[in-house]
Parts: C-alpha cells; structure tokens; sequence
C-alpha cells in the first residue's frame, strides 16, 4: 500500500464524510459559517485551477499573509493541489522582516487574509507582488477569493503530490535573530501527523480549537496538518476579545497552549475565588468534583481529551493546580527543523521540568558538549538557499543539531538545562547558563517575563517584568511598590539558595515596559528576543550595577 501525505488523507475525507462539518470560522457579531469537507475541497479546487490557469512554473513559492481562518487552509490546500509550495507569514511581522522573507523565499504571488493594523505592514510586500484576498481580508488591491471561486470551475480529480516533494518553508520565528526558511516535505508533514494520531488515539470526532499563529510550525502540525490527516472538527478564534466564548462554541477536546495563557486562565479563575478558598473547596469530598467541573465548564475546558502546553517551560506548580482540577497538562517539546516531532509526555508519567518521551520513531542523544540532538521523520530538508547553515544544523552521521543542552532520566524523559550559545561569562571567568535561572524566577507568580544576563560583568543579574496583575496595582496603589520589591528581594535570595556562587544574582532590574510582539521584545509565539532585550536595555546595565541595589527600578 502506498504512502499516504496529508493531502492524499484529505481527499478520503472528502469521499467518505462530505457531508460532515470539518471547519467552523466566525465571521464576527456572533455569525459563523461552517464548511463540509466536500464544501471546503470544493473552495479549494476552484481556487487550484485558478493558480494552475495562470501558468507559474511547476514548484513557485507562493506566500501566506493571514491569521488563522478556514481561507488559509484552503489557500495551503489550493497551493499544494496546483503543484506548488506554501510560504506562511507571521500575521505580527515588520515591514522590514516580512520583505526579506517574500523575497527570500522568491514568492511569485501573496494570499492576503485576515489582518490588525495592515497599512503599517503593507510596504513590506513587493511593488507589483500579484495579491489575492482572502475572505476578511483588510481592503487592499488583488482579486477576492469569492469573485475566482464563483467563476472558476473546480479541478477536478486527486492531485497527488509525492512524499519527498518540498511542500512548505517555514520560517523560524527569529528568537535567536534572522529568520530562517526551513525546508518540509510532503513526508516531514505528513509522517509526525500520523505518529501523534498513533501515540494520542486522536479521533475524527474529536474538536480542537485554531488561535496559535498557523504560520508557526507547532500550530501548522496540529492545526492543519493532522485534522487534515485525521479528520478532527477545527474551529477557528476570531480575536482575543472573544476567546472565551471562541472555546465555549467549540469546547474542544484537544487543546495546545503556552503558559502564559495556562496562567492567565489560572488568574482568571482567581479573580472570581481567592486561592485559599478554591484551595479549601477542593479538599471537600463530593464537593470537589462539582467546584472542578463548575471551572473547567467556565473556561471551556470541561470536554478536554488531551491538554498541551508548549513553547516555553512550565511551572510545576501550575502542572499541579491543573491537576487538582482534573486536567493533566502534557508538556511538549521540538523545533521547526523536525515540525515539533520531538518530545511528548505521556498521560500519568508527566514530571515536571521535563518535556517527556520522544516519539516511538524519534531517536535522541546527548553529544560530549551536553547537546540534545534528534532523529526522526520530521527533520526538515534544510535552510533554503543556505547550504552553509544547513551544513551546520546536522551532524555528519545525520543527526540534527537542537541548540539546547539536555539530560535524559532512567525511563527517557527530557530535561532541558539551557541553550548551549547563551551561556555567557563573568568578568571573573565563570559560565552562566540562563535558562534554568530564568526557570527558577518564572515559578513566582508575581513574575511575568524574565532575563537573566550579566556578560563581562562582575556577576549575574535578572531583567524581570511584573505580571499584569501586579502591574495593574503598581498603576493603582503607590505603596504597591515598596510591597513588591519586599517581595522581589525574597524572589531573588530563594533563587540564589539553589545556585552556586558564581550564578547567583546580584540585583533584580524591574521593569514596567511592555514586552509585546509588536514591540519588537516577543516573537510570534511569545518567547524572548534575547538580541532585542540587550538593544533595548544594554546601555543602561553598568547603571543598574553602580546602584549597588539589589532591586533596580527602571
């Protein structure tokens, strides 16, 4: 039996289930329209045979501007089907970046969808650059995709594509600086989709909900690629505004987050019950079972299968309160070389600070440096038009190269300790590894983003931001500030009871700036821009050391 790619998987869907709701997408003041599977393949044809009509060369790289909707799918499916290759954009970028990247990846033609605040990124596309609009599209020049679909017939027919046919360049958000364009097959995008449906059980009746940027490869594999494969109902956010009632129409059973948003639910939940309350409650028999459901049925969650959280570490403690209320937190972990195919933890072996197992199919090692490096189904083709870098992200004998330092426990499971090009040395000559510092101070609730750096300095400091809800009482209560850096100090002498001398932190720099993807300090997927940080702030450290304080005010 021949190998199956996803798109092959979607074409059974089609024939076995056309009439089953496959894509649900709000189109705002509480409207929605959903899409069959023989309604969605029907858009997506019409749009094939537009691109094939207009005769680019076999393999053109066509880009993808949009947030996350049901177009955007059917724009990928439409490219792959006309024999061609997806380029998705971050819906967030700058003008500047997202020039580079349309003409890096030498994009003949731009899907425009969905977007905030277009006018500002609009001088990023190409003059000339041929445009079409998707559905909700902001108004800008290029044809609408209901005007080509209403004319053009469908395609007819089952495009196949082969495994090793390049499918997609997905570029790295840019945390560690200049995005780069990795390469992914039909068989890189396909063969992890199958795996976590194997390892999870996932099942064509299952519900997950899209709001995690599609242009980011984690989202991409389990949003689209892996409904596509195995048939899940998607349901599609509309803002940040709506969110809850987002999940509430959708009450997904598969669910992927970040911590940020684990710990917003979380604080939501205590606005509406203090800590020691819903602490006590939980503790009652009986009672308890009706306090976690009157919860997770709140936040949408009560219907949850399989529950997520990726992108960044997690505090164990909030792995437990989790628990508490009957949701078990899977922590994963990969990388857009190998489309997050990786690491997993399994249901009832989860420990806290490690990203679990691999994948039955994904091998691991830690090299003589301390460096995580994988094999598996996933691993990309390379960088595109950059055989140099790619040279570098793989070992001669094929293994690819994470960038993170790692250590494995008796039954398999990954810790990670840090990347191995962060370190940094003080001016007395000791090595500081960030991340597990960074870790310790992100436990405190009070603590919403954290830095630790200190390179050429006589010792380790730690750039923190306070969480939204303590910054909201600085804003308010100007005694909040002597309570919070009382607090702050204890933060930091904690931490520094756990590290060794050389590591520990001299002071605490407090800032009330806010670090946002559009501020140029996050990326798309919410983690630090360590180069952004030290533009931002490097002029001002020897500052911060002459206060001779261990809490810094900015």
């Amino acid at each position: 039996m021949t190998e199956k790619t996803a798109l092959d998987c979607c074409y059974d869907w089609e024939t076995k289930t056309p009439d089953r709701i496959w894509l649900t997408q709000p189109l705002g003041g509480g409207q929605v329209r959903t899409f069959t599977w023989r309604q969605a393949l029907d858009e997506a044809r019409r749009m094939a045979a537009h691109l094939r009509s207009l005769a680019l060369p076999p393999g053109s790289h066509i880009a993808l501007f949009s947030k996350n909707s049901a177009w955007w799918v059917l724009a990928d499916l439409a490219i792959w089907m006309a024999g061609h290759v997806s380029v998705p954009l971050f819906a967030t970028l700058t003008p500047t970046s997202i020039r580079q990247i349309l003409e890096h990846s030498e994009s003949v033609l731009i899907f425009i969808g969905k977007l905030d605040g277009f006018a500002e990124m609009e001088p990023g596309i190409p003059e000339g650059l041929p445009r079409i609009r998707l559905p909700l599209a902001p108004d800008t020049a290029g044809e609408r995709w209901e005007e080509i679909i209403a004319r053009t017939p469908p395609l007819e027919g089952q495009v196949r594509r082969e495994l090793d046919e390049l499918a997609t360049i997905i570029y790295t958000s840019g945390s560690t600086g200049v995005p780069k364009g990795a390469m992914h097959s039909f068989a890189t995008l396909s063969r992890p989709a199958r795996g976590i449906i194997a390892l999870l059980g996932i099942r064509d009746d299952d519900r997950m909900l899209s709001y995690l940027p599609l242009a980011h490869v984690f989202e991409r594999w389990i949003g689209e690629v892996t409904t596509l494969t195995g048939g899940y109902q998607l349901f599609f956010a509309e803002s940040l505004e709506t969110f809850q009632q987002d999940l509430q129409r959708a009450r997904p059973t598969l669910f992927i987050s970040v911590p940020r948003l684990w710990l917003k639910f979380q604080a939501g939940v205590y606005k509406k019950m203090p800590p020691a309350k819903l602490a006590r409650l939980l503790k009652i028999p009986l009672l308890n079972r009706i306090v976690r459901k009157k919860i997770l049925t709140a936040l949408g969650l009560d219907q949850i299968r399989f529950a997520g959280s990726g992108s960044a570490p997690i505090p164990a403690e909030l792995i437990a309160w989790y628990r508490g209320l009957g949701l078990e937190l899977l922590e994963g972990y990969g990388m857009t070389e190998n489309l997050c195919y990786s690491h997993l933890s399994r249901p009832g072996q989860v420990r806290p600070g490690y990203v679990g197992q691999p994948y039955p199919d994904v091998q691991q090692r830690i090299s003589p440096e301390g460096e995580v490096q994988l094999r598996g189904p996933g691993n990309m083709l390379g960088y595109y038009k950059n055989p140099e870098l790619t040279q570098e992200a793989f070992t001669e004998d094929g293994w690819l190269r994470t960038g993170d330092r790692g250590e494995i426990d008796e039954i398999g499971r990954l810790k990670l300790t840090g990347r191995l090009k962060e370190q940094f040395k003080t001016s007395k000559g000791k090595y500081v590894v960030p991340a597990p510092i960074e870790n310790k101070l992100l436990l405190h609730q009070e603590i919403e983003q954290a830095v630790v750096s200190g390179s050429g300095m006589e010792a380790a400091y730690a750039l923190v931001l306070p969480s939204e809800t303590v910054r909201a009482e600085l804003r308010q209560d100007p005694g909040a500030k002597e309570r919070l850096g009382a607090r702050l100090e204890e933060i930091r002498r904690e931490v520094n009871g756990g590290l060794d001398h050389h590591e520990q932190l001299q002071f605490l720099a407090v800032t009330n700036d806010e670090w946002t993807i559009e501020s140029g300090i996050l990326t798309p997927t919410m983690k630090i821009k360590r180069q952004a940080i030290e533009g931002r702030y490097g002029e001002q450290v020897p500052s911060w050391y002459a206060t001779r304080q261990t809490i810094v005010w900015l």
